[in-house]
């Protein structure tokens, strides 16, 4: 397996090529990566079972069947559920997001996709997600899987991170560019 790109330098992208082998050797794969969408919309979107996954003062024990419950209330697929309960025995719940930020770019590249970091002022439509990995697959020449994310600080436009490449058309950098260059 093709792992470059630094995936596996850090302990979360360890964790995610563990994972990744495990859904492959499984053909799991899609389900896997269903699974751990579901688990990033919670974590951005419950500050509880934010508080579940950070809280140093749970114990193992506590932390691993409060998350089998809540994996099972969730539906997560077997081999997800399985690896949390790894995740909670190893106090390693924290790195949720960074495993599964490594995993889908594993399962993109499996598939022959590229993938993009996408941080918008606002929320993308339908029409407007459509209209953006239209144009990255003709910038990159292949299909392209995009990460959507909001930061309202950029004002408007885009962010947009494609491996080290980096297009970053928001109003926020060209203001901060425009007070540069009036400075002198």
């Amino acid at each position: 397996m093709e792992t470059s790109g630094g995936i596996q330098a850090s302990l979360g992208g360890r964790y995610a090529t563990a994972l990744f082998e495990l859904a492959r050797d499984a053909h799991a794969i899609e389900a896997v990566e269903a699974s751990l969408a579901t688990l990033r919309e919670t974590l951005a979107g419950s500050d509880d079972f934010r508080a579940l996954v950070n809280s140093p003062l749970i114990s193992r024990t506590d932390s691993a069947r409060a998350i089998a419950a809540v994996a099972e209330t969730m539906g997560l697929d077997a081999t997800t559920r399985n690896f949390l309960g790894v995740l909670a025995e190893n106090r390693r719940l924290r790195d949720l997001p960074k495993i599964i930020a490594a995993f889908r770019t594993l399962a993109a590249r499996h598939r022959g996709e590229a993938t993009a970091e996408v941080v918008s002022a606002h929320p993308l439509n339908d029409e407007q997600v459509v209209e953006l990995k239209h144009r990255l697959r003709q910038r990159v020449g292949r299909e392209v899987s995009v990460d959507l994310s909001v930061d309202s600080a950029l004002l408007g436009g885009l962010v947009v991170r494609i491996g080290s490449q980096m297009i970053d058309s928001s109003i926020r950098t060209r203001l901060n560019s425009l007070a540069h260059v009036m400075k002198g």
